[in-house]
């Protein structure tokens, strides 16, 4: 599938609205609730299968993807804030939580993850944070870009910080 090239047009996220999806072990989607279609633009047969970076806005920095990754691949939930792109190239910020389902085995069968809208403050917040991260990854590369990021939670968990930026 082309990827859509992106724009200046945000798509509201209502603070009513949960978007709720299932990713496999690869992170691809197996399941999504009705909303997380309408806010995507994509339909169910689009995006049934198809990886979870199908939405990446190019804004998000990788080093916060490598994040998710390396906890949910120990089991650990994780928090954070998200700029996705619609099926149109239009984008809409979210918080997203994201957790393994473990298998009874201890293995990991998949991941849910439920996505609200993100407060005014915190995207006060989160924008300059991830474009300077960006800004590091262009010229230093992903390594540098973690580095930044540890500095900037200053010894903090990084699920506590997300979860007190979207509560300020």
């Amino acid at each position: 599938m082309e990827r859509p090239t992106p724009n200046n047009n945000e798509i509201e996220v209502k603070p009513v609205d949960i978007i709720v999806s299932k990713a496999d072990e690869d992170g691809d989607i197996i399941y999504a609730n009705q909303i997380f279609y309408k806010l995507s633009g994509y339909t169910k047969k689009e995006l049934t299968n198809a990886p979870h970076s199908i939405l990446r806005h190019p804004d998000m920095p990788k080093v916060i993807f490598k994040y998710f990754w390396s906890q949910l691949k120990k089991g650990n939930e994780v928090h954070a804030f998200v700029k996705n792109m619609t099926k149109d190239g239009s984008f809409y910020w979210v918080l997203a939580y994201v957790r393994p389902t473990i298998n009874p085995d201890g293995s990991i069968r998949n991941y849910v993850s439920t996505r609200k809208s993100m407060n005014k403050n915190a995207r006060s917040v989160i924008e300059p944070l991830y474009k300077k991260l960006l800004d590091i990854e262009k010229f230093d590369g992903v390594e540098a870009s973690q580095q930044e990021l540890l500095n900037t939670l200053n010894g903090r968990e990084f699920n506590d910080v997300m979860i007190s930026i979207q509560n300020r």
